[in-house]
């Protein structure tokens, strides 16, 4: 990230005693240096700086000396150690701070005429616990996201917008989309049309407007005049502004002001505020300024938003009336969503200008309560107003970005990721109404900051903010990680069933080469790759030697693998040896057969006694094999009853069965060994390993899913989830929800279980889904899938978290670290239920059939998973479908599934979604 301050234009002398100075940015003298250094605090001073093969001249060295002072200020209040100094052992880190243009090159990137790759050579790096490296790079390091302070004028600001244009890495601004952003009169319109954000009544006097603004829809309140020369106006002028002002538009405005619109006067004018009655002061203003316009710029006469009179408690509120601004951070999350991520205000004088900077910023609440207002349930309908307002503001940006050539945006990475709104609170319609009054690249964040910045102190009992910054840097990570594994080349096993359509979808939206291995020469899959390998991967007890025949028609194709990996069950072993085989990342295959059989795992965790403590043997379950019918009486000796009996190798809860005694261990052993012998009696379920069985202690508590992603051994993140109550004896997925409703204590330790477990097998790089049981003892191994969570899990995470498993699972694959939130924000909660053939054939047929389902989903009114294709009952059946409410809350989203599942039919006296929702309260 390279941080500059925009430079542009020198300050423009104001015409009258009514100017009021608008927003300044800072350092914008005319000198071309830096402003004299304020920054209190002692830090070391003879660092390096400068940057090997890329000299500054002494104005450019001064600004790098300028940020650098920043920078330690920035760190030593916030009680942070002092950057350290090791250009000669450089540290790798994700996010890299850039003071200087001169610490960036631009190289042509081969096989991308037009665009180029950024490479860093010197950077501030950033690492946990608060501590930074200023290093150097040898050979530089590829920059994969790039995200600049712009400035349009001379100077470094200029060299920013330079280096950001035309980059192959995405890019969160560019001077391009800047200078759209900062035309105030084409985002006033663009917020007009949206419709959900109120704008001041505004007229404008535009000159040769630029083409975005010809044409298209008038707004209420809107009134933009088109003029052919900036003289001889006067008439013109006179009765656009008489009609402006005794308009209704203008509602309870008592002032208007005139102000300057375009790039160039963005915190270069003046700004004059004049009342409402006094058309010749204004008119006058008006034709003074329509001289200093160039093309594309406008002059305006602008509504001033009158501030909301709050009832102040008991009696009048001493001293002079208040006025609030409210400036909100709102960010591009996953699927391009706009997502308010934090609000501060200013409170100041109704007679005197309210500006970043020149306010101290607080929260709605402290601020609302300053202005008389306290009451908790106003001031959360005035926050959800800011944050519809807000997000709306966003979405209009992204609209207009999406019809814009990439020359025009500035390349064909460029968009912007997030955004600051300023609001003005006033009433409108006897409403509390935040009225948008600009849209801003920093300044709001830099509000924001400036709020957590109070904190910085420790004291005791204070919990640490979400940081407003926090969902854009979610945006950064998951915009480079598209990047970097744009083109790699993926070999995959096993193509999956139906549920797993989505892969292909995202492998072509991630522009992922891959090359399939399966079984079905007939899959449909087969046609959406580069490469089909036809091979039967069933085969499991010719795994290793299979691996081998495999890895030679790899070779004999010549592909140039990244990675290889599965999500299926049936080719996780193989793809371990396969890996083997061909010198590719994956865990051993060792680890592998270990997880893979479910008996195995126990016994193997039952004999790990730590250290560390918790070891992994206080979370498994005791268990015993059944290869014989001989087997069960020993079984039903040693393992307490009642027990669950299931296969060794299983999916998808096929055959899992409670047993009360040993009576019924034997029928249900001799069912199993009778119905499930080989692949074609359930396809898809492991018996291409054989149908061995165990039985394991029952144990009582609530089921949750743990899903994780781990490279080198380390978490990167988990993801929780709580099922329903199964359907006994059977052990069928009947209902889930996510986040889960569990304390964070209770959440902890289930996360720290699958964590440890996993490591115990051997497992240490890869997204995995562990199976437990809550118990009053603490978590309890169920089993651990080595692989992708299977039905819904991978969507609700990605819609709830933004965190795609199936592209972590590819990045583990390739050998690269998944750089993901360390503590990721749900975005709402989901709650779903299963829908079963045996139990729901009816529904599905009528009142619940997949079109009507598909199209509740595409309303957005359910979120639906299809997990098979066709309606086919059948004894050992697996979820036809998975349908789920979203909601703020989770008893929100609990209502709205259960209204939902009565009115389709899916509720019932034999499926009763009222109790398989009973856990989630």
């Amino acid at each position: 990230m390279l941080s500059l301050d925009a430079l542009g234009p020198e300050w423009d002398c104001p015409l009258g005693s009514k100017d009021l100075e608008e927003e300044e940015v800072p350092g914008s003298g005319g000198s071309g240096l830096p402003p004299p250094s304020c920054f209190p605090g002692s830090w070391r001073h003879d660092v390096g700086l400068d940057c090997k093969g890329s000299p500054e001249g002494a104005e450019a060295r001064a600004w790098t000396v300028h940020y650098y002072s920043l920078l330690q200020s920035c760190l030593q209040q916030a009680g942070l150690p002092e950057t350290q100094d090791r250009s000669q052992v450089p540290r790798t880190g994700n996010m890299l701070l850039c003071l200087s243009p001169a610490w960036l090159t631009k190289v042509p990137a081969p096989g991308q005429p037009g665009e180029s790759t950024l490479l860093v050579s010197k950077a501030v790096s950033f690492h946990s616990g608060g501590l930074t490296f200023l290093d150097d790079f040898v050979p530089p390091r590829r920059a994969t996201y790039f995200l600049a302070g712009l400035g349009l004028g001379p100077g470094p600001g200029r060299e920013a917008a330079e280096l950001a244009r035309d980059l192959t890495c995405p890019t969160g601004a560019s001077a391009e989309l800047a200078r759209l952003l900062e035309d105030r009169l084409l985002t006033r319109r663009l917020l007009a049309q949206q419709g959900d954000v109120a704008v001041p009544a505004t007229l404008a006097f535009t000159y040769k407007p630029p083409a975005l603004l010809r044409g298209g829809d008038a707004s209420p309140g809107l009134r933009l005049v088109e003029l052919n020369g900036k003289e001889g106006q006067e008439a013109l002028v006179k009765e656009e502004v008489g009609t402006f002002l005794h308009s209704e538009a203008l509602g309870d405005a008592l002032q208007v002001a005139v102000k300057l619109s375009g790039w160039r006067w963005r915190g270069r004018q003046a700004l004059r505020l004049y009342p409402r009655a006094e058309l010749g002061p204004v008119v006058d203003t008006v034709l003074a300024l329509l001289e200093k316009l160039e093309e594309e710029e406008s002059v305006l006469v602008e509504a001033v938003c009158p501030p909301a009179r709050l009832p102040f408690p008991g009696s009048p509120s001493p001293g002079p009336e208040l006025a609030l601004r409210i400036c909100a951070v709102v960010c591009r999350t996953q699927g391009d969503r706009p997502l308010l991520s934090k609000m501060v205000c200013g409170v100041g004088r109704v007679d005197r200008p309210l500006r970043h900077q020149s306010s101290l910023p607080q929260t709605l609440e402290v601020a609302l309560a300053q202005c008389g207002l306290g009451e908790a349930s106003q001031v959360a309908v005035v926050r959800q107003r800011v944050k519809a307002a807000a997000e709306a503001a966003l979405a209009a940006v992204q609209a207009l970005e999406a019809g814009l050539s990439a020359e025009q945006r500035g390349g064909r990475q460029a968009r912007t990721d997030f955004l600051g709104v300023d609001f003005a609170l006033t009433v409108a319609g006897r409403a509390l109404t935040p009225v948008a009054l600009e849209l801003n690249g920093g300044l709001c964040l830099e509000a924001c900051g400036a709020l957590e910045g109070l904190w910085a102190a420790p004291r005791p009992g204070l919990a640490a903010e979400e940081a407003a910054a926090a969902p854009l840097v979610e945006t950064m990570l998951r915009r480079s990680a598209r990047y970097l594994m744009e083109g790699k080349q993926l070999l995959l096993l096993g193509a999956g069933g139906f549920s797993k359509k989505f892969v292909w979808e995202a492998a072509r939206d991630y522009g992922l080469k891959v090359h399939l291995v399966d079984s079905d020469p007939n899959h449909f899959a087969s046609q959406l790759v580069q490469t089909f390998i036809h091979f039967n991967v069933t085969e499991h007890q010719r795994d290793e030697e299979n691996a081998r025949v495999l890895a030679e028609l790899v070779r004999a194709r010549g592909l140039q693998l990244d990675g290889c990996f599965s999500y299926w069950d049936d080719c996780l072993v193989l793809t371990a040896l396969l890996c083997q085989e061909l010198g590719l990342p994956s865990n051993p295959p060792s680890a592998m057969h270990l997880a893979k059989q479910k008996s195995r795992t126990q016994l193997h965790l039952l004999s790990r006694h730590g250290p560390p403590w918790p070891a992994p043997s206080l979370y498994a379950v005791p268990c015993c094999p059944l290869e014989s019918e001989a087997d069960v009486d020993r079984a039903a000796r040693q393992v307490p009853l009642p027990g669950v009996m299931k296969l060794e190798f299983g999916a998808g809860a096929v055959g899992v069965r409670l047993v009360e005694d040993a009576s019924q261990c034997h029928e249900h052993f001799s069912r199993i060994s009778r119905d499930l012998q080989v692949e074609a009696d359930h396809p898809g379920i492991g018996l291409g390993w054989g149908n061995a069985m165990l039985l394991m202690e029952f144990i009582e508590g609530t089921e949750h899913d743990v899903d994780l992603v781990l490279f080198g051994g380390q978490l990167l993140a988990a993801f929780v989830s709580d099922n329903g109550p199964t359907r006994l004896p059977g052990f069928t997925e009947t209902a889930a929800c996510m986040p889960t409703g569990l304390a964070p204590e209770q959440e902890a330790q289930l996360v720290q279980a699958a964590f440890r477990c996993c490591l115990g097998c051997g497992l240490l790089d890869g997204v995995f889904n562990v199976e437990l049981k809550l118990t009053g003892a603490g978590p309890r191994l169920i089993e651990i899938n080595p692989r992708m969570g299977g039905f819904y899990l991978r969507d609700w995470i990605l819609e709830l978290y933004g965190v795609d498993l199936l592209l972590a699972a590819a990045m583990v694959a390739c050998g690269l670290r998944p750089a993901l939130p360390a503590r990721p924000r749900a975005r709402g909660h989901l709650v779903g239920v299963m829908c079963l053939v045996s139990q729901h054939l009816q529904a599905l047929r009528s009142t619940a059939s997949r079109e009507t389902l598909k199209a509740l989903h595409d309303q957005g009114v359910l979120r639906l998973n299809l997990l098979e294709e066709a309606l086919v009952p059948g004894e050992y059946e697996e979820p036809y479908c998975s349908v789920a409410c979203a909601g703020p809350s989770l008893a929100e989203a609990r209502l709205r599934l259960l209204g939902l599942c009565q009115g389709l039919g899916i509720d019932g006296p034999h499926y009763p979604v009222a109790y398989f929702l009973s856990h989630f309260k």
